[in-house]
């Protein structure tokens, strides 16, 4: 029987990353345009004029990476493949020397006793399939397996885990709906077709893998507990479609076969008739699903915010991070219970969990973020409540390893358990993450403390890196 104050024996402690976040050098080596450098490089989208041309520069400083994780004993990696540094055109020619750069990551993971975890898209299209379409192409469900299959012949034999898209509901809101992500679209009636082919690709991926593969493969989705705000039948309507737009919207199809019925309501007209065969090819078994967990939304009923038509009340000034969000532990373990619940217990990571707060400064070689380190105490407690609660949770994916680049935001949100300066590419190792590395040696043993302030977790990291590849 587990024992209630550890995690599993074979609990994966990683820490996850994305390739236009972190990697910068765009073009080096024959690598193609993606559609976040183009979206970057358009004046007035990104904060500051910020772009990911030098990012973290991780491109250049993988191996040193990968040693600061191995440092701070990090088990596992989640990162994603630049799908334009593989294939600049899309499909067709491989970039040798794009796709070596992963075979090196992969390998100098594997020598550090880290177990990489891949994520084959997180939101970095390349911009010649966009050209063509992009996810508004049907044929772009063929483009993606063909893509995926190059890297599960090139990786699959040291590579275990595999995820295929990294939450596509923010590539179809933010990126379709709202605009306020590359590729910068806002029209209603192209959102559904942009995530009902990205579910059709995520299958196509999973189909070639079960050609290909030998290991594991899922899917990364965001979600969040959306409570109403009051018993009013307005308002326990509005947390259904907001539950079925964010929640259910892609596991569904994938698991049960089916959208959600609110969607047709949200959409109205915009809502297509979808092909039988489409959602036969979607509903197929995955093997694990990764949940990323950020914070939950009260909502209430608001017919002037289509199309959903809720609207979030506003957390708590003081459990507020820099995102607006509200700092809510029990969400995570309300979420994966309720993933086990409706869709029976299958294995499940938490592929993403973190918070961006304003840090204090690096002073004398530390960043002492303990409100970062709390928050990281907070949610890993309530992933294990989970467990206890009979979850299969499989492993722990803190976001970030990096202070990176943070979409439109640019660099003015900090994520990062290592910080970075972005003048220099020191990295300075802050208290949450000695925290988490002390979590990680006593296998969670440390949690249940209501206090991290001054824990004990001195990793004597006095000095920042810098050291380059």
């Amino acid at each position: 029987m587990l024992d209630k104050a550890r995690f599993p024996d074979h609990f994966l402690w990683g820490v996850a990353t994305s390739s236009y976040q972190i990697e910068g050098s765009p073009f080096a080596d024959g690598a193609g345009e993606n559609i976040w450098h183009r979206f970057s490089h358009t004046p007035g989208l990104v904060e500051h004029g910020h772009s990911g041309d030098i990012a973290c520069d991780h491109y250049q400083r993988a191996a040193s990476d990968v040693a600061l994780m191995h440092r701070l004993g990090i088990k596992a990696y989640r990162f994603s493949i630049s799908w334009a540094r593989v294939l600049p055109q899309g499909r067709g020619r491989v970039n040798e020397k794009g796709l070596g750069f992963y075979q090196r990551l992969v390998d100098e993971l594997l020598e550090h006793d880290i177990c990489p975890l891949i994520t084959l898209f997180h939101w970095d299209l390349p911009s010649v399939l966009d050209d063509r379409g992009g996810w508004l192409n049907r044929d772009i469900a063929g483009w993606f397996g063909d893509y995926a299959q190059t890297l599960y012949r090139a990786l699959d034999d040291r590579v275990k885990l595999w995820i295929t898209i990294n939450e596509p509901w923010v590539m179809a809101d933010k990126g379709y709906l709202q605009g306020v992500h590359a590729p910068g679209h806002r029209n209603l009636f192209e959102a559904p077709i942009a995530a009902h082919n990205m579910l059709r690709a995520h299958a196509r991926a999973v189909e070639s893998y079960r050609a290909e593969g030998h290991n594991e493969i899922g899917i990364a989705v965001n979600l969040e507990p959306k409570h109403p705000a009051s018993q009013n039948p307005e308002d326990l309507a509005a947390g259904r479609r907001a539950d079925a737009y964010i929640n259910r919207y892609y596991l569904d199809p994938i698991l049960l076969g089916a959208y959600p019925s609110e969607l047709s309501e949200i959409f109205g007209e915009a809502w297509p008739s979808w092909f039988d065969a489409d959602l036969d090819d979607i509903h197929r078994p995955i093997d694990f699903i990764g949940i990323n967990y950020y914070t939950r939304s009260v909502v209430h009923n608001d017919p002037d915010n289509p199309p959903v038509c809720v609207s979030s009340v506003p957390p708590p000034e003081k459990s507020r991070t820099e995102m607006g969000w509200e700092v809510y532990p029990p969400g995570l373990t309300n979420i994966l219970l309720w993933v086990s619940d409706r869709y029976g217990k299958m294995p499940l990571y938490v592929t993403e969990n973190g918070v961006a707060f304003d840090d204090p400064p690096v002073v004398d070689g530390r960043v002492n973020d303990i409100a970062r380190a709390q928050y990281l105490h907070d949610h890993l407690l309530a992933a294990r409540k989970a467990i206890n609660a009979g979850v299969d949770l499989r492993g722990y994916f803190a976001w970030s390893l990096l202070d990176n680049f943070e979409w439109n935001h640019g660099y003015s949100k900090r994520f990062g358990l290592v910080h970075v300066d972005h003048n220099t590419q020191l990295r300075t190792p802050k208290a949450s993450a000695r925290l988490y590395s002390e979590l990680i040696s006593s296998h969670g043993t440390g949690l249940g403390v209501s206090d991290v302030d001054g824990a004990g977790i001195d990793m004597n990291f006095s000095q920042g890196i810098s050291d380059t590849v």
